[in-house]
């Protein structure tokens, strides 16, 4: 109920440790905290009501977005064939999400999710390339999907003058390359998994 009386419980624990199991504790890690400013593993904690609950820690929600930067980096990911990056980024949302699937991090996920796929979207776009590339793809992918944008709608995406990270927040391509095509598998390129479906499947 006290730092004290923590305290006391991890000297008697370290000691018995120490002397039955002859373990040696190491005192730079051993330490008291609160549940929600520990870090045990890359989890931490907080309370749902009556209930603790694990969580991941903010050090590896940061990790997941650094290492995702690397390889979605415009650069390196457009130069790359898309099913090389697929399964790149498919290897990273299924180890993060095996070892961290006993916390609750559903709501991070869905953010996650949405920032992800935008990433993506910027490196397909920019494969294409072309302004023609980009409006012959967009209206095949209209047509297969029957999504009923008009010519016109499509023309202005293709031929903006805006940034591609920028003209990749429009609805046409959202809509166009929603999560759903994105999963499709075709020939040697996997479907891009969503991490939020993921997590749910495997909770």
């Amino acid at each position: 109920k006290s730092g004290k009386s923590a305290k006391r419980v991890m000297n008697s624990i370290s000691s018995w440790l120490e002397r039955k199991l002859f373990l040696k504790v190491n005192a730079t890690k051993t330490k008291v905290v609160r549940p929600t400013k520990s870090n045990f593993l890359g989890f931490t904690f907080w309370k749902s009501g009556e209930y603790w609950q694990a969580k991941p820690g903010d050090d590896r929600k940061i990790k997941l977005y650094d290492k995702m930067r690397e390889l979605l980096c415009r650069r390196k990911a457009a130069a790359q064939p898309l099913s090389l990056v697929f399964t790149k980024i498919n290897q990273v949302v299924r180890g993060w999400g095996n070892y961290f699937r006993v916390g609750d991090m559903k709501y991070f996920l869905i953010k996650f999710s949405q920032w992800l796929r935008h990433k993506v979207r910027v490196v397909i776009i920019k494969q294409w390339k072309l302004p023609k590339r980009i409006y012959i793809n967009l209206m095949r992918i209209n047509k297969a999907l029957k999504c009923n944008f008009s010519d016109e709608d499509i023309h202005k995406v293709a031929n903006t003058r805006l940034g591609w990270y920028k003209r990749s927040t429009g609805h046409v391509i959202n809509f166009l390359l929603s999560p759903k095509v994105l999963g499709i598998s075709k020939a040697d390129r996997p479907g891009l998994v969503d991490p939020l479906e993921y997590y749910l499947s495997r909770k």
